[in-house]
C-alpha cells in the first residue's frame, strides 16, 4: 500500500519508466493515463508532480481497485483519481489535461480510432502532449505500430514524433508523441509537448 509517494523506478517495468520519461510531466501538469491497469505508471507520474494531478482510467474495475490501493496516498491528497471506464465511454471536459499517456493500449494501432483521437484532442490543452507507447512482443512490430499510429495522430491536429528504445533484455519500445498544435503556430516549432 502506498503511504506517501509512489513506487521507485526500480519496481516498475522498463516500458513504464520509459513512457513516463517521454511524457515528461511538469510539476503542475494535469495528466490522464488511458488503460492505467494497477496504477504503476500513475505512481511514477505522481512522483514527478508537486501541485499537478493524475487521473487513471481502465475498463477493468478490478484493475482500478488495485490502482486505488497502490496509490492510496495520492488519492488521500486529492491529486489522483481513478475511474472504471473505457476510453470510448470517457467524457472529460475540453482542455482537462496537459498530458495524456497510454501504454500498450492496442486499439490505437489495431483499428480506426477517429472518435478516440478526436476526444483526446478535445481533452488536451493547446500545446498539450499525447504519448502513446508500446512494448510489442516482436521487435518487427514496432515499425508497423509506428507506421499506423503516427499518421493517424498527425491527422487529428498533432505535431508528431516517433521514438524508439530497447529494454535491458533487448525488447523493443516504440512511442508516438503528439503535441496538440496551437492555432497560428507552425507544427514543427519547439519540442513535442512544451510550448
Amino acid at each position: 500500500m502506498d503511504t506517501g509517494r509512489g513506487l521507485s523506478t526500480i519496481d516498475a517495468p522498463e516500458r513504464l519508466t520509459w513512457a513516463v520519461q517521454l511524457l515528461d510531466p511538469a510539476h503542475d501538469d494535469r495528466v490522464l493515463e488511458i488503460g492505467c491497469g494497477p496504477g504503476v505508471a500513475v505512481a511514477l507520474i505522481h512522483d514527478r508532480l508537486v501541485t499537478g494531478t493524475v487521473t487513471g482510467i481502465d475498463r477493468s474495475a478490478k484493475a482500478v481497485e488495485a490502482a486505488r490501493r497502490r496509490n492510496s496516498g495520492a488519492l488521500a491528497t486529492g491529486r489522483a483519481a481513478f475511474h472504471a471506464l473505457s476510453l470510448e465511454d470517457a467524457d472529460f471536459a475540453a482542455r482537462s489535461f496537459d498530458r495524456i499517456l497510454a501504454v500498450n493500449v492496442n486499439l490505437f494501432w489495431t483499428r480506426a480510432v477517429d472518435r478516440e483521437l478526436t476526444a483526446v484532442r478535445h481533452w488536451l490543452t493547446p500545446g498539450g502532449l499525447l504519448c502513446l507507447c508500446w512494448e510489442p512482443p516482436d521487435g518487427k512490430r514496432a515499425g508497423e505500430i509506428a507506421a499506423k499510429v503516427e499518421p493517424a495522430v498527425a491527422g487529428h491536429g498533432f505535431a508528431t514524433e516517433v521514438r524508439r528504445a530497447a529494454t535491458a533484455r533487448g525488447a523493443g519500445l516504440v512511442g508516438v508523441l503528439g503535441t496538440a498544435v496551437v492555432p497560428g503556430r507552425l507544427s514543427g516549432e519547439g519540442r513535442p509537448g512544451r510550448s
